[in-house]
C-alpha cells in the first residue's frame, strides 16, 4: 500500500510538470496546482502509513473510534491541509508555507483561467517541484527520485529581456491578486525570500566553450564564487519575474546591522521621498494591496547612500 501511494505521488508530480512544460497546454497553472496538491497528499499519506500515524478521519465514541466514510463506504483520509498541519508532519517550515500558498491559490482559481499566473508565480511552482523531489529522497531514499525522468526543455527561440518582464498585477483576477497580497503580508522576509518558498535563478549566455568539451545548456556556480560575483557585478542577467521584496523596517534593520547605527526609519523615509523612489518608472519597488515593498535594487541604493555618508551614519 505504501509503495502504491508513493507511485501515485510520483505519477501526479510528473504529470503536473509535463502539463506545465507542454507548449500545447493553456490551462497550465490550474492543472499544475491540482496535480501537485494530489502528489503532496499521496506522499504524506505514504509517510504516515509507514510510520503508523492514523491519517483517516474519525470521531471517538465511548469505547472505540468511529471512522468517517464516503457515500460508497470508503474511508475518508486527511486532506493535504490536514497533512501539513499534523504534529508528525516531516516538512520544514518554508516548504509547508509553499504548499499552503498553492492550496490557497487552488481554491481561488478553481473557476478562473489566469494565463499570466504561469509566469507571475513560476518561482513558487519551481520551489514546489524541487521540494517534492527533495522529500521523496529524504523520506524514502534516492531510488524514488523523479528528477531522472525529467530533462531540460529545448527552446524554439532565445530568452529575451522582454519575455522576462514582470506581468502587470492588474491583469490578475481581483480575488487572486488579493489572495497573493494577503498571503505575502503574513510572511517574514526570510520566508518570502527562501528558496524553499520561491526558487529564483539568474541566467547569462555562455559565449565560449572548449572544443571537444560537453556543452551543457545550464551550468551551476556557487553563489560566492568568483564567476557568480562577476555576473552579479556586471548584472548580465535576466531576473526571475517574482523578485524578492523587503519592508522598510527590514531595510533599516539591515543597514543598522551593517554598522550604520544612525540610519533610522526617518532617514529612510526622507531618502525615498527626496529621490521620488516610489515612482514606478524607477523600478525600486511595488505597491501590493496598499503596502509598499522594496526590491533588491533599492536596498543596494540605500547601501551606497550609507557608504557615502558613513561618517554621519556610523
Amino acid at each position: 500500500m505504501t509503495n502504491r501511494l508513493i507511485a501515485q505521488s510520483q505519477d501526479s508530480a510528473l504529470a503536473g510538470v509535463q502539463v506545465f512544460n507542454s507548449s500545447l497546454m493553456r490551462f497550465k497553472s490550474e492543472s499544475f496546482i491540482v496535480l501537485m496538491n494530489i502528489a503532496w497528499t499521496y506522499l504524506l499519506h505514504a509517510y504516515y502509513r509507514r510510520g503508523h500515524v492514523e491519517y483517516r478521519y474519525f470521531s471517538k465514541g465511548n469505547q472505540r473510534r468511529r471512522f468517517e466514510r464516503t457515500s460508497d463506504g470508503s474511508y475518508r483520509y486527511w486532506s493535504l491541509r490536514d497533512c501539513i498541519n499534523a504534529q508528525e508532519c516531516p516538512l520544514d517550515g518554508e516548504t509547508v508555507m509553499n504548499i499552503r500558498f498553492l492550496i490557497g491559490l487552488r481554491d481561488e482559481i478553481t473557476h478562473h483561467m489566469s494565463p499570466i499566473l504561469d509566469q507571475y508565480v513560476s518561482a513558487r511552482y519551481q520551489a514546489c517541484c524541487l521540494n517534492f523531489n527533495t522529500y521523496l529522497i529524504r523520506l524514502f531514499g534516492p531510488g524514488y527520485a523523479i528528477d531522472r525522468h525529467l530533462q531540460f526543455s529545448l527552446q524554439l527561440q532565445r530568452i529575451t529581456r522582454e519575455q522576462m518582464i514582470t506581468p502587470d498585477e492588474s491583469d490578475l483576477p481581483a480575488n487572486v491578486r488579493s489572495f497573493i497580497a494577503r498571503f505575502d503580508k503574513g510572511l517574514t522576509d526570510a520566508e518570502l525570500n527562501s528558496e524553499r518558498f520561491a526558487y529564483r535563478m539568474l541566467f547569462v549566455p555562455k559565449l565560449v566553450g572548449k572544443r571537444g568539451q560537453a556543452d551543457e545548456v545550464i551550468e551551476f556556480f556557487k553563489a560566492d564564487s568568483s564567476v557568480a560575483e562577476a555576473i552579479n557585478k556586471e548584472y548580465l542577467a535576466f531576473k526571475e519575474v517574482e523578485r524578492p521584496k523587503y519592508r522598510p523596517g527590514t531595510i533599516v534593520k539591515m543597514m543598522r546591522e551593517e554598522g550604520y547605527r544612525h540610519f533610522t526609519m526617518g532617514v529612510h523615509t526622507d531618502l525615498w521621498k527626496t529621490e521620488s523612489a516610489r515612482d514606478p518608472s524607477c523600478g525600486f519597488g511595488t505597491l501590493v494591496e496598499g503596502s509598499w515593498f522594496w526590491y533588491e535594487s533599492w536596498v543596494q541604493h540605500v547601501r551606497e547612500y550609507c557608504i557615502g555618508r558613513a561618517d554621519e551614519l556610523s
